[in-house]
């Protein structure tokens, strides 16, 4: 890809090189991206109540869009930009996570839980919680903390679709090729989005990831040992995310050596020159330079945590919290809901940033822990976990949709006007889409819930709650696991994250996922040692398209029944 001003290759193939960016709000591409989001609210909440899993849309908004926009009437052509297609991947996926993991999730644990009074504020509390969420990602993306240039593993996909079916030849081949292996291999049973991400994110974070996967599948069957009834994963989570987290503060508050800055920009050299596709090291660059200063990245954080702690309120109030609590202990309930937002999207974020899988569940699922271990009665402890699960899946996701934006963005010269109002756009698309899900969650919810169609990862937080903790051990388990885990997180870095991908890797435990990793990851070394830089930007459209035909097949599963 050429960084020659004079042919910007995001340029829509219609002819005109656009001065300014494409508004979501132009008339044919808001009706575009409304029917989108409807379509895909419906796939998450049809995938979640189902199989209990949300799929990436953000590929099929776009080959949608590519569609539409061979269609030369009624303004459909204008659809052929790029960008445009941007704006539509950006809505339908935010419409998916949102409807699914940030809203219908918090709301059916009221439900299963016996209290379906709550749900309503709940659902309320939840969409104050994506509402943060999401403003804190888009003043924080393009930050040394959140960089556009880091992994992101989904956005690559969306964008590599993207510019293959604008451009064609050998790169569409590519992708095309990849994205029926990622089919086929899906449809087999077989997780081809971890070969997909592997072959696209951090070697050191996805190897951890990787290693994880597998200590998780045969733990049972080599030492006859469940990690997760152990509590191990969790623990190991614990000790890595409160490293994480400390390792975020000190960015957020600190200033970084001369020897830390120089490794930092070296880095930064060497993604562009990946992203590039060329041998050279891109000196002049402004796509590789932060538009988001640590001064803003600080604000950013410290209002989020200020606007969840108002959000936190609002709920106690709506659900009756005060109700149950001393005001001591209701003020500590406040703070501590708003904590457990911020630090769940914090680790939820950095997983999906570095490996395109995120532990939302898991990490949910600790804070519920903390909050029995912290005597909360069930109520109040409901509801916290509920408020906690609304956040991190869209904080997630648009990272992904701003990374296809900047990937999509970067070669356009002037830069930085463009590519601000290109995430400016995103955001109101992305809006439009989180619109479509509230208004389809409102409608929809009491026919999903009284059909007995509930999330499963919901039963599992009423049912824990209900269950309370017993057992003493559990307590020593988490504090013994959770050494090694900020032990690991200390040694990787606050770049790794190898901790915290280890955890999650133990989290998520998908049957072969670890060896589809781990094999993807050797190839992708040998391949990139042998073709030097090409072989990464070979590795990476490949990758793209094993994640593009592993989100088709999630898709295809509603028309499978």
């Amino acid at each position: 890809m050429s960084l020659d001003s004079s042919k910007d290759p995001a340029t829509p193939t219609t002819g005109d090189a656009p001065e300014k960016h494409p508004r979501a709000f132009e008339p044919i591409t808001f009706v575009i991206i409304a029917l989108l989001s409807v379509l895909g609210a419906i796939i998450g909440l049809h995938m979640i109540t189902t199989l209990g899993v949300s799929p990436n849309t953000s590929v099929i908004g776009a080959l949608v869009a590519m569609v539409v926009g061979r269609f030369a009437f009624l303004g459909l052509a204008r659809m052929r930009s790029v960008h445009r297609q941007n704006l539509a991947q950006s809505a339908i996926s935010g419409s998916t996570f949102a409807a699914a993991n940030s809203l219908l999730i918090p709301m059916a644990i009221p439900f299963v839980f016996g209290k379906p009074e709550l749900v309503w504020p709940v659902f309320i509390g939840a969409g104050l919680g994506l509402a943060i969420d999401v403003w804190i990602l888009y003043r924080g993306f393009g930050s040394s903390f959140l960089p556009a240039h880091a992994a992101w593993p989904p956005g690559v996909a969306a964008a590599e679709t993207i510019k293959a079916g604008d451009s064609g030849g050998r790169q569409a081949k590519i992708l095309a090729v990849s994205g029926v292996l990622g089919f086929g291999a899906s449809f087999a049973g077989l997780p081809m989005s971890a070969a997909g991400v592997a072959l696209i994110g951090n070697v050191w974070a996805l190897g951890m990831f990787g290693v994880g996967l597998l200590a998780a599948q045969y733990a049972p069957v080599l030492f006859n040992v469940k990690l997760a009834a152990l509590y191990v994963p969790h623990g190991v989570m614990i000790g890595a995310g409160l490293v994480a987290l400390v390792q975020a503060a000190m960015l957020l508050i600190g200033r970084r050596s001369a020897k830390s800055e120089a490794k930092a920009e070296e880095e930064k050299k060497a993604a562009a020159a990946k992203a590039d596709g060329s041998d050279a090291v891109l000196e002049d660059d402004p796509s590789m330079v932060d538009t988001v200063t640590i001064g803003k990245l600080r604000r950013a954080f410290s209002t989020g945590y200020l606007l969840y702690v108002g959000g936190a309120a609002i709920l106690a109030v709506l659900a009756g919290v005060y109700s149950e609590l001393s005001v001591p202990a209701l003020v500590g309930w406040v703070l501590f809901a708003a904590f457990a937002a911020i630090v769940h999207e914090i680790i939820v974020g950095l997983a999906a940033m570095h490996a395109g899988w995120f532990p939302a569940f898991a990490v949910t699922l600790i804070f519920l822990i903390v909050g029995l271990f912290l005597g909360f009665p069930q109520v109040p402890l409901m509801v916290l976990v509920a408020y906690c699960a609304a956040t991190g899946p869209a904080f997630a996701d648009m990272g992904y949709d701003l990374k296809a934006g900047w990937l999509l963005r970067r070669a356009h010269r002037p830069y930085s006007a463009f590519e601000l109002e290109g995430r400016r756009q995103q955001l109101l698309a992305s809006v439009i889409g989180f619109a479509v899900a509230v208004g389809a969650v409102a409608l929809l919810w009491q026919s999903y819930f009284n059909n007995g169609d509930i999330p499963p990862v919901s039963k599992v937080y009423a049912d824990t709650i209900k269950a309370g903790l017993g057992d003493p051990e559990v307590l020593r388990n988490l504090l013994i696991w959770a050494v090694p885990g900020a032990i690991i997180q200390l040694i990787g870095g606050p770049k790794r994250q190898i901790g915290v991908l280890l955890a999650t890797g133990l989290l998520v435990a998908t049957p072969n996922a670890g060896w589809l990793v781990l094999a993807a990851l050797a190839l992708r070394v040998i391949w990139v040692r042998k073709r030097g830089p090409e072989g990464e930007n070979d590795a990476a459209l490949v990758g793209a398209g094993l994640i593009a035909g592993d989100s088709i097949n999630s898709v295809g599963r509603i028309f499978r029944g």
